[in-house]
C-alpha cells in the first residue's frame, strides 16, 4: 500500500506518505489506520486528510444570527470563504463554525463569495441539506443585497438589469455574452447618495456566478473595492485592507419542514469611501 500511494499521491511525495503514515493519517473504509506494509487493495478507499499550507488568520468574526436543530443563520465577514478551497480551509465559515458549534455535518445551503459580506444559511445535518438547498435552486429564496458604487445622474432607477452571463474555467471574470438570451436578472434600485457615491439594493432573481458585479460594471459602475471588474488586480490573499462593498442584506423564504415565513437580516454595514 506504501508503494501505491506514493505512486497515487504524487504532490505530496514519498517524505509526506511516510509522514502521513506515521501519524495514522491514511485509513480504509473501517477507519483502520495503515501502516503501509500491507498487501495492495484493488478497488479499496483510502481515507486522508491532505496536509494544509499555513493559512493568513482572517482577522474578522462571524456572527450567528439565528440557529436551531436544523439550520444555523451566519452573517459571514467581507474576505471569509464560505467553505473550504484553495488557500482557505480552516479559514472558512463552514469550518469556523463546525469548531465553533461542533457540528461536524454543518454545510452551506448556497453560497457566497469570499469577498462578499452577509448572511448565509447553513444546515446542522446532512439529511436537511436538501430540502434547503432545494429553495435556492427553485428560485424561492428572496434575496437582497447593498452594494456601494459610483453614481450616475443619466440612469434611470429602479431598473431592471438583465444580460447573458458565462464564466470559463480558469478565468477569474465572469463575462456578458451580448446576443444571447437572457439568463441573469436583477431589480437594481437607487438608496441613497453621497457625492460622487451611491448605495444601490440588488434584488437578484437569478444566481449566476459574479452576477451583481458584472451587472454594475457593465453599466459602468464597479462596485467600490472589487479586485476583478472591470480588471483584474495582484491583490495578495492576506490583505485585508480593501473590501468590497457588496453585503448580502437578507433572506426571505417559506421553511419547506414546518412552512414558517423566515426571514434573517445582516447586522452589518457598508463603509463608505472618505
Amino acid at each position: 500500500m506504501r508503494d501505491f500511494l506514493v505512486s497515487r499521491l504524487g504532490p505530496l511525495g514519498a517524505d509526506g506518505v511516510a509522514r502521513q503514515l506515521a501519524s495514522g493519517g491514511f485509513v480504509d473504509a473501517e477507519g483502520h489506520a495503515w501502516a503501509g506494509s500491507e498487501a495492495y487493495r484493488p478497488n479499496a478507499f483510502v481515507w486522508f486528510h491532505r496536509e494544509l499550507r499555513d493559512e493568513p488568520e482572517v482577522p474578522f468574526q462571524e456572527e450567528i444570527l439565528y440557529a436551531d436543530e436544523r439550520i444555523v443563520v451566519a452573517d459571514k465577514p467581507h474576505f471569509l470563504s464560505t467553505i473550504p478551497r484553495g488557500r482557505h480551509v480552516v479559514q472558512s465559515l463552514v469550518v469556523r463554525l463546525r469548531n465553533r458549534l461542533d457540528l461536524l455535518e454543518l454545510g452551506p445551503a448556497h453560497r457566497l463569495d469570499r469577498l462578499t459580506a452577509g448572511v448565509v444559511l447553513l444546515t446542522t445535518e446532512a439529511r436537511w441539506r436538501g430540502a434547503y438547498q432545494s429553495l435556492f435552486e427553485d428560485r424561492a429564496v428572496t434575496k437582497t443585497y447593498r452594494a456601494i458604487a459610483p453614481y450616475d445622474e443619466r440612469l434611470q432607477l429602479p431598473r431592471r438589469l438583465g444580460g447573458h452571463i458565462v464564466k470559463h474555467r480558469g478565468s477569474l471574470q465572469a463575462k456578458l455574452v451580448p446576443g444571447e438570451p437572457d439568463n441573469a436578472e436583477t431589480w437594481l434600485e437607487l438608496v441613497e447618495r453621497r457625492g460622487d457615491w451611491a448605495e444601490y439594493r440588488l434584488t437578484p432573481r437569478t444566481g449566476r456566478t459574479h452576477q451583481l458585479r458584472v451587472q454594475l460594471n457593465a453599466l459602468g459602475l464597479p462596485i467600490l473595492g472589487d479586485p476583478l471588474y472591470p480588471r483584474v488586480l495582484d491583490v495578495s490573499v492576506d490583505d485585508f485592507t480593501v473590501p468590497l462593498r457588496l453585503l448580502a442584506e437578507s433572506l426571505e423564504f417559506v421553511d419547506p419542514i414546518d412552512g414558517c415565513v423566515r426571514r434573517f437580516a445582516s447586522h452589518r454595514q457598508l463603509d463608505w469611501p472618505e
